[in-house]
């Protein structure tokens, strides 16, 4: 598999300008294949850098979502419900966004509790609204995707170490551990109070 995705990121990078909508695509469709995304979310950072590729995952993850989303609620909806029968953890995810609706949205993606292709799918059987979930799902994407991202620019970082200054380098790992000792305690917070409002709707 990750022989693929390296294939498949160097098709990309050689695609030229029409290279990040191809991204996008592929990763959309992964998304809705339940392929991981993180090997294309590190590629991502090694192949456009950490701005330009965050801004590239950001919207293909949040599409991606979507169209998971738009399947599970109007498509496939009898299958996500024979998949997710009898798991405890999203019987109480659909009690609480009942109650709260987007606010649960929110904590599932800043945490990692939850499996994310399948999460997508399942929260098409639940009431939250389309925009709700579009908007809080590409917020609470951000900080995971950034620091993903970021971690894959160090491939390219490697291939620049040569040619760019020695403070250059340092100031960029500087940002990397910033970046991911910042995304691990939202990532911790979100889990305390997600935990905390499923035990509470439960």
């Amino acid at each position: 598999m990750q022989d693929f995705f390296n294939n498949l990121l160097a098709t990309i990078d050689g695609l030229g300008w029409i290279g990040p909508v191809a991204f996008i695509a592929v990763y959309v469709l992964a998304t809705v294949l339940f392929l991981p995304g993180s090997a294309l979310t590190l590629g991502a950072g090694a192949l456009f850098g950490v701005v330009r590729g965050s801004v590239i995952v950001s919207v293909a993850s949040t599409l991606g979502a979507t169209a998971a989303f738009l399947i599970g609620r109007y498509v496939a909806r009898e299958w996500v419900a024979r998949k997710i029968q009898g798991n405890a953890k999203f019987d109480a995810i659909d009690v609480a966004v009942g109650r709260e609706g987007w606010k649960i949205v929110g904590l599932t993606r800043l945490s990692p509790i939850f499996p994310f292709n399948l999460l997508n799918y399942a929260y098409g059987l639940t009431k939250v609204r389309l925009r709700d979930y579009v908007l809080v799902s590409w917020i609470g994407m951000m900080p995971g995707t950034v620091m993903y991202v970021y971690i894959g620019s160090l491939a390219r970082l490697g291939a620049e170490a040569r040619e760019a200054p020695v403070a250059e380098t340092a100031m960029r790992l500087v940002g990397l551990v910033a970046t991911v000792a910042v995304t691990l305690y939202i990532t911790r917070l979100a889990k305390r109070a997600l935990n905390d409002r499923v035990e509470t709707s439960s």
